[in-house]
């Protein structure tokens, strides 16, 4: 009986959410659906372990997955997992520990009656005895830190959004996520609602200054980051306008003025621009992206312009202009005339057939974020580490990869460098065969001649 309910739960499961149909968000509600439907019929964990095992290998090959899960957290959706958060238990690591059953005999469960032996010689179901919801969301990557990094990153772009955010919420999500992570994972995040703090205070003070606002051509409102502390930016370039560019650096002058010795280092790709449109008989107001602001502003200097000299002049690669141009098109104010030439549409009876597509895309563009993915932030990391496993290789000629991982661990204590599972580091070694740098044979690892 107990095999025929494992398996009719687990095809089920697999059939109704295990496909690409499905979005990230509704795979993470089944499965903690499952959680709790399942710990009612089986407290073993058993039946829990083998059904559920195929959901956490397909999330694990979804690139969402983590952010769905961090968001899941922080903010109110179908999964629970805020709810979860709330009820303020210490994460618990899902690692194996011969100590455990011994130090924790009173809670001691004899493993269940007619399983085979090859199910229980991890005892994964002795972890999920004990493991709460969100120790074992975590448990399908088996890192806090990659978790805690994607938090840094979706906290950035809120911050990065608008200044005006609701700081009692990301403080009562950040202290909640203290008691489950630990502080020290988190200190980068208390840093970044600090400089948030500072940051309008700043703002204010250089507002004040009548003299300064006087022959200003706009408001700019910054947010001044400690960039060690932050996310990495993604690699994106843009050119202002001769026109704002100065006051961007008067604005540069008013701090200098007032913190002394520093200065400022303008991200001017990230933030949020305010515009008003006025063309013909019609007149917009929207908040886009400084990339955006800057390609309509463009056009009304020149009302067509080639993908070529437009991409020369804002120094943004010419596919990502034609992703950002297509905003534009939706909104019926830029029309492609002929390939690669783009022309202002001064009146609305002359919107083309651009008008008649969903906004949905274009809307998403603007919307992408100004963080690098955790993914990206964890290859670089481990990439510090390159250069060792080269020494170690060069020095050795070929090593097994659990060698690898206790001298690179080793490494990393004494320096105080990264900490990384023996699975990441698999991860980043392979994509090193994939490039040709090392080769892989008979187990081990050597480097590529």
């Amino acid at each position: 009986m107990r095999v025929y309910l494992t398996e009719s739960l687990r095809n089920s499961l697999e059939a109704r959410i295990l496909h690409p149909g499905v979005n990230t968000m509704d795979i993470l509600t089944g499965y903690v659906a499952a959680i709790k439907a399942i710990r009612h019929l089986d407290s073993t964990g058993v039946i829990l372990e083998m059904v559920t095992a195929p959901i956490k290998d397909y999330l694990r090959k979804r690139n969402d997955t983590v952010r769905r899960v961090v968001t899941g957290l922080t903010e109110e959706g179908p999964t629970d997992l805020s709810e979860e958060l709330a009820k303020g238990e210490t994460i618990k690591e899902c690692k194996d520990s011969g100590t455990d059953e011994f130090s924790n005999w009173e809670n001691w469960q004899p493993d269940p009656f007619g399983i085979d032996a090859s199910i229980m010689q991890y005892n994964s179901s002795r972890k999920m005895r004990s493991a709460d919801i969100i120790s074992m969301v975590v448990d399908i990557y088996g890192s806090k830190e990659l978790f805690m990094t994607e938090y840094r990153n979706l906290m950035a772009d809120r911050l990065l959004a608008q200044l005006d955010f609701n700081s009692e919420k990301e403080i009562r999500n950040l202290e909640l996520l203290k008691i489950r992570f630990g502080e020290s994972l988190l200190h980068s995040c208390e840093v970044m609602l600090k400089d948030v703090t500072d940051s309008k205070r700043i703002n204010a003070h250089i507002h004040s200054d009548g003299d300064r606002t006087e022959n200003q051509l706009f408001d700019i409102s910054s947010l001044i980051v400690s960039a060690q502390f932050w996310p990495s930016f993604n690699k994106e370039s843009l050119q202002l306008p001769e026109e704002i560019e100065n006051e961007f650096k008067k604005y540069t002058k008013a701090y200098e003025a007032y913190k002394g010795n520093r200065t400022l280092n303008w991200r001017t790709v990230t933030g949020r621009v305010n515009i008003e449109i006025e063309i013909g008989d019609r007149t917009m107001e929207m908040v886009v992206s400084p990339i955006l602001a800057v390609i309509i502003y463009h056009f009304q200097t020149k009302n067509e312009w080639t993908i070529e000299d437009l991409s020369s002049i804002t120094k943004v690669p010419a596919s990502a202009l034609r992703r950002r141009l297509s905003f534009w098109q939706n909104h019926g104010l830029i029309s492609e005339t002929t390939p690669g030439i783009f022309t202002l549409l001064e009146k609305e009876s002359e919107k083309s057939q651009y008008e008649d597509m969903s906004l949905a895309e274009a809307d998403e563009e603007d919307l992408e974020s100004a963080m690098a993915s955790a993914s990206d932030q964890r290859e670089e990391e481990l990439q510090v580490f390159w250069s060792y496993i080269v020494g170690m290789l060069t020095n050795l000629d070929s090593m097994p990869i659990d060698r690898i991982h206790q001298m690179l661990k080793l490494f990393a204590s004494h320096s105080g460098g990264v900490e990384f599972t023996q699975d990441e580091l698999k991860h980043f070694l392979q994509r090193k065969v994939r490039e040709h740098k090392l080769i892989f044979s008979g187990g081990v690892y050597q480097l590529a001649k």
